[in-house]
């Protein structure tokens, strides 16, 4: 193993976030050590795991989180979305960014739409900024996760509660109360506008790794349907938030979401033009060769 491999820095990653450098698996797997089988040393002769296996993701996601987040408890039930870490994190500290220059809030509350099973994003802004969240899903298996995940760590316990959203169709219609006030939403909306754009999304994706691609795809990083694919995809789902956004003006200080297509962006920025936002900002991300972007706009 050579050690200049661990120092090299990722520098396309937000400053704060503490993933800018390649994984240490030694001190991971102190921490977690369902981690250790998993790893191995590959042709550069440096640590790493096969990132097409679940449970090898699974497993370093379950380190990385005891590690850097002092999270004690956490897992998600099978073929269910694990998030790459580094990214929801940059996610996070860009929004902190935001926030920094537009509330004076001593105590910032935060609605996660698509909280998700694995309720990595509110574990990442608590325990990095101490924001308390609010997480919606409309998958009662998802609420069910991340309920067990909150109530068996200290740390999360009365810093996030999570919501049911009764109606597949509704964003915020049905989750934000009367008397609710959020300093921001937050948003990974489901990317493919059908099951099998998603499985051919997959297939690239495993040909990235340099995999050799099954008849039959499995996701790598898991996804259930709501987190993968809604009907027309991105665009779609965005554009129904910005719709229902006119609508909580007054009850959230800022709605941001990820945006991974860039040929969407003119749409988006039609529809928030359209329903009157006082103010649109986008800021680039970069995971690798990856480019995704945050699009956040206020009344």
């Amino acid at each position: 193993m050579k050690s200049d491999i661990i120092s090299k820095e990722k520098t396309n990653l937000h400053p704060r976030n503490p993933h800018r450098f390649r994984y240490d698996f030694q001190s991971l797997i102190l921490a977690c050590e369902d981690l250790k089988p998993f790893v191995f040393i590959n042709q550069y002769e440096s640590e790493t795991i096969d990132f097409t296996n679940q449970k090898a993701v699974k497993a370093l996601n379950k380190a990385i989180l005891k590690h850097h987040y002092d999270i004690d408890y956490w897992d998600i039930p099978e073929n269910y979305l694990c998030p790459p870490i580094p990214g929801r994190a940059d996610y996070i500290h860009y929004l902190a960014d935001i926030l920094r220059e537009s509330t004076t809030s001593k105590q910032i509350m935060v609605l996660d739409v698509g909280l998700g099973a694995n309720c990595v994003y509110p574990i990442i802004g608590s325990s990095a900024y101490g924001w308390h969240f609010v997480g919606s899903d409309v998958d009662p298996i998802s609420i069910q996760s991340a309920n067990a995940i909150i109530n068996k760590n200290k740390t999360l316990l009365g810093k996030i509660e999570c919501r049911l959203q009764p109606n597949s169709t509704q964003i915020f219609d049905g989750i934000i109360k009367p008397n609710d006030f959020f300093d921001l939403t937050m948003c990974n909306p489901p990317f493919h506008d059908s099951p099998e754009a998603a499985a051919a999304g997959n297939q690239r994706k495993v040909r990235n790794l340099k995999k050799k691609v099954s008849k039959e795809p499995n996701l790598n990083f898991g996804g259930q349907n709501a987190e993968l694919w809604c009907e027309g995809g991105e665009a779609a789902f965005i554009k129904k938030m910005i719709e229902e956004s006119v609508f909580y003006a007054n009850q959230c200080g800022w709605f941001t979401t990820l945006v991974s297509k860039k040929e969407t962006l003119p749409s988006i920025y039609h529809a928030i033009r359209w329903a009157k936002a006082a103010e649109i900002k986008t800021i680039e991300m970069a995971q690798g060769q990856k480019i995704s972007r945050i699009v956040a706009w206020r009344f």
